[in-house]
């Protein structure tokens, strides 16, 4: 007898049309930006541990891909589970960001975790709280330092004082403080006349090149704390290169850009100050102005920070818009060619050893410098390798990190004294801290030696 002929008593199940189908919720709803697909695609390979310089000084330290994907997890499937406090440990170099092969976006759980943590977890009436704070608003400190530079200075490095900022408050004694300039880079272009006088001279500078008097070059200028505050000669020299080449610079109203306050976990602190920065240049954006910055970690913090962790009207725009001040005239201008076609002689005719910031490499900048100036005459740039300067803003500056932030810059330092030059060059004012402190280097600015070499 047949199958056919015998008939099983098998009753198969009326088909799933949906209709009663409940699907299950693994993750609860929630406000905050969707980080699941980023996590899902983490398929823990380890590179961005063996890419992070902590991880590979600090033994305890559990490196990026528990901080980022796997702690995302275990908050998401836990409400009792708590941020690891080691999350204070990564210095936010986002390197991890540039090695991770799957654009796993590990910077941002790193900073949506310490916000977390710093927000319900951290004793608001701790040392570390209050030093951290005091770090991170750094622009704070500098405003009121810029009202008496020369005292300031004075104080700062006085010895007594830098012992006390250390037992107090755990500020390392092992670094010099940086100098506040007598003059700062907003006074300074006040008293040159502002947005007028840059209109004259760009204008002036277009007729000398043949090209329209009211062709469209405009810029808006974010300096940042540490050109207004420290190095008003970076920022002079960003605004002659570009009036050198026709474009009319603003320098629109400003705050910190949040870098050091990303690191140190305040985000309330750094919407504050993003809410003022995205409202001014995003009423540039839509006059047709682009955004500049002279520091990496500012542009980084406009382009990627910004929209990965706020919901501000016009931030997209800011961020499509934002350049760094050398990429863009790269961009826009036969850079290259009047590079070769110029010579440099006096103070600037160095040799010079060349650190890429790690902030830098995650916006495609790092070998930027080398490539540009390596047919100028009278200079040569020598890079000293891909390693992290260690400083990492205000890890370095940090009591407890201060020896894993030299042993971090250990690799760097030995390039440079190996490299011809003895005057250093970086985009980051913190990796010039570091390359200054490490080899007693006097550190420029690529803006600094692009003025040498195009404006008369």
């Amino acid at each position: 007898m047949s199958d056919a002929e015998s008939p099983s008593e098998f009753d198969p199940v009326a088909p799933n049309t949906g209709e009663e189908f409940e699907p299950v919720d693994v993750f609860p709803d929630s406000d905050d930006f969707d980080l699941r697909p980023g996590a899902d695609s983490c398929y823990k390979c380890s590179t961005c541990d063996t890419n992070c310089p902590v991880a590979e000084v600090d033994d305890d330290f559990p490196g990026p891909k528990f901080q980022g994907p796997e702690q995302w997890r275990l908050k998401q499937s836990d409400d009792d589970h708590d941020v690891d406090d080691s999350v204070m440990d990564c210095s936010n170099c986002m390197r991890c960001d540039n090695a991770c092969p799957s654009g796993v976006p590990l910077s941002q759980m790193h900073n949506t975790a310490r916000g977390e943590y710093v927000s319900e977890q951290m004793d608001k009436l701790s040392v570390e709280y209050v030093r951290n704070r005091i770090l991170a608003n750094y622009r704070t400190s500098a405003f009121f330092a810029s009202k008496v530079p020369r005292l300031a200075n004075a104080a700062m490095n006085f010895g007594p004082a830098r012992w006390l900022m250390e037992k107090t408050l755990g500020v390392t004694s092992e670094r010099d403080f940086p100098e506040f300039a007598t003059q700062t880079f907003r006074e300074w272009w006040a008293d040159r006349g502002g947005q007028a006088q840059s209109r004259e001279n760009a204008r002036a500078a277009r007729e000398r090149r043949g090209l329209p008097a009211d062709a469209d070059k405009k810029v808006a200028y974010f300096h940042g704390c540490y050109s207004n505050y420290n190095t008003p000669e970076v920022g002079k020299a960003m605004v002659r290169v570009y009036e050198a080449f026709g474009y009319e610079v603003v320098a629109p109203k400003q705050k910190c850009s949040g870098t050091p306050m990303f690191a140190n976990g305040m985000l309330d602190d750094a919407r504050r100050h993003a809410e003022t920065n995205v409202s001014s240049m995003a009423d540039l954006v839509e006059e047709g102005y682009h955004a500049i910055a002279s520091c990496t970690s500012c542009s980084m913090a406009l382009r990627q920070e910004y929209p990965e962790l706020f919901d501000i009207d016009g931030i997209d725009e800011v961020a499509e818009n934002t350049f760094e001040a050398v990429e863009y005239l790269r961009i826009h201008e036969d850079l290259r060619e009047e590079v070769r076609e110029a010579e440099v002689d006096g103070d600037l005719a160095e040799e010079f050893a060349y650190h890429a910031p790690c902030h830098s490499r995650n916006q495609g900048l790092d070998r930027q410098a080398v490539e540009l100036f390596r047919d100028l005459d009278g200079v040569d740039v020598e890079d000293v390798g891909d390693s992290c300067s260690g400083i990492s803003g205000t890890y370095g500056w940090k009591e407890e990190k201060y020896e894993k932030s030299m042993a971090i810059g250990e690799e760097m330092f030995e390039h440079m004294d190996h490299a011809a030059g003895e005057t250093g060059m970086t985009e980051c004012p913190t990796c010039a801290m570091q390359m200054e402190h490490g080899s007693g280097y006097e550190i420029r600015h690529p803006l600094e030696l692009l003025e040498a070499a195009l404006v008369e």
